[in-house]
């Protein structure tokens, strides 16, 4: 600015917030128009849709339970009594739903499931934890109907998703992905793309795996302190302090230490993942007796009767070993 005049300057800093403010007016117009078909309000796929309700989309909502959808239709958003319903009405579909079964079943239902009516023009984007077969499966039977699919599981549990903090890991359409990123900004603080349709589902397989080893690891290390007259709650100050601190232990500590275990990922989900990831394993023959014994410990916890409780109750597997 030294060799230009005021007048200069001051037309180059309001060139400049104008152009900041021209995008932020573009993506703001984006999302008003851009309406977004959810299918499955579980603790996942509400506090998504909410978010995507609280910054200005158009959401219309569905869940097999459809009471479901009354707290998000008080929010704002549309309801559809079916998935071939919530498909016909939007251009982008996003499913969460509990496990393979559940996501081939929407898929796939005769009646009323979304290849009723998808079409050219229509993108399906799958969010929900599966193995790279039931995405192959659903990738090859929206595509055959002329619509366009995108993979994109997230890591991340109910707080990251109330937040818009998961980390969504997409595959499949790269023009799907750039339309819906959006979308994705308001769900999550990174999203990648990971190229071929079942990339994302063994991304995420890897990433549950390692998660629910560590939180085998951690049961037992608190199990172990208490059971060796020392505090499990200096435990988890040491641990914070050190190189093995993560949001996880600190987050989930305090509360095991309690034995109290309020589901944000139900221990039933994180044994499906292991036993998903297992499977993985196999079909690349990678040896993983780590995983393996972490997921013995969650169908103990399963047949305890802990399943729908947070995943970190796997500590009362390690518990009742121990007795």
């Amino acid at each position: 600015c030294q060799t230009t005049t005021y007048t200069d300057c001051a037309c180059f800093i309001h060139l400049i917030f104008y152009h900041h403010h021209s995008s932020s007016l573009k993506t703001q117009r984006r999302k008003r128009k851009m309406e977004i078909g959810f299918l499955g309000l579980g603790i996942m796929g509400k506090a998504m849709a909410m978010n995507l309700l609280k910054h200005g989309f158009k959401v219309t909502v569905w869940n097999r339970t459809l009471s479901k959808c009354d707290e998000l239709v008080e929010h704002g958003a549309s309801m559809g009594e079916t998935p071939a319903q919530v498909i016909k009405k939007c251009k982008y579909t996003i499913a969460m739903l509990s496990d393979p079964c559940a996501a081939l079943s929407v898929v796939f239902d005769d009646k009323d499931g979304v290849l009723e009516q998808i079409c050219e023009g229509k993108g399906y984007i799958d969010m929900s934890t599966v193995d790279a077969e039931t995405s192959l499966k659903i990738n090859q039977a929206i595509t055959g109907k002329g619509g366009r699919f995108v993979e994109g599981p997230v890591s991340g549990s109910k707080k990251p998703a109330e937040d818009g903090q998961l980390i969504i890991l997409a595959a499949g359409d790269k023009s799907l992905f750039d339309e819906t990123v959006p979308a994705f900004d308001v769900l999550g603080k990174k999203s990648f793309y990971l190229g071929q349709v079942g990339n994302g589902a063994k991304m995420k397989l890897v990433v549950n795996m390692v998660m629910g080893s560590m939180m085998n690891a951690f049961s037992e290390g608190l199990v172990l302190a208490d059971k060796s007259g020392l505090s499990s709650d200096t435990l988890l100050d040491i641990l914070d302090l050190g190189a093995m601190t993560n949001p996880m232990f600190k987050g989930k500590g305090p509360s095991m230490n309690k034995s109290s275990y309020p589901p944000a990922f139900p221990l039933k989900h994180q044994q499906k993942d292991m036993r998903l990831a297992l499977a993985l394993g196999d079909e690349n023959a990678v040896s993983m007796p780590v995983a393996a014994a972490a997921n013995e410990a969650f169908k103990k916890a399963r047949s305890m009767g802990l399943g729908d409780l947070d995943f970190s109750a796997v500590i009362e597997a390690v518990k009742f070993s121990r007795e």
